[in-house]
């Protein structure tokens, strides 16, 4: 019986990691997220499309083939783009970020960054992770 109760239970919980992602077709993705990729990311293409179900948000995640992870909102608009410590296309980052970086650390690229719902954390190839408001005003600055 126990045998069976155990079994149960990691099926169910295989059933739901599961349903948490499902792949779907890049023409699935919404509008927003479509032109985010194509305009930022035409240099690569895409391996893995897929919704997300991440802390009980429902969002959307893209693997391109050059390892860069793209996670969007449900709307379709960004939320996090790991470069996965290779430096990212910075074109879509507020400016205020950008300047700070550049000035601070000029011969850092930044290969991360992230929105939470409180704040934006930024990493650099250097692994320096900063942390910044979200209208680009310095939280935190520290070394890994």
């Amino acid at each position: 019986m126990k045998t069976r109760i155990i079994f149960a239970a990691l099926l169910l919980g295989f059933v739901i990691s599961a349903s948490a992602q499902k792949r779907i077709e890049v023409s699935e993705l919404p509008k927003p997220a479509q032109e985010f990729l194509k305009k930022y990311f035409s240099h690569t293409t895409i391996d893995i499309a897929q919704k997300d179900a991440e802390h009980g948000e429902k969002g959307y995640e893209v693997i391109l083939k050059d390892g860069t992870e793209v996670e969007f909102w449900k709307d379709g608009s960004y939320r996090e783009v790991d470069g996965d410590h290779k430096p990212i296309p910075t074109e879509f980052i507020p400016q205020s970020i950008k300047d700070y970086v550049a000035k601070n650390y000029p011969n850092e690229k930044i290969t991360h960054i992230d929105y939470g719902h409180k704040d934006v954390d930024v990493d650099l190839t250097n692994k320096i992770d900063l942390e910044f408001t979200k209208d680009g005003k310095i939280l935190k600055d520290k070394k890994d």
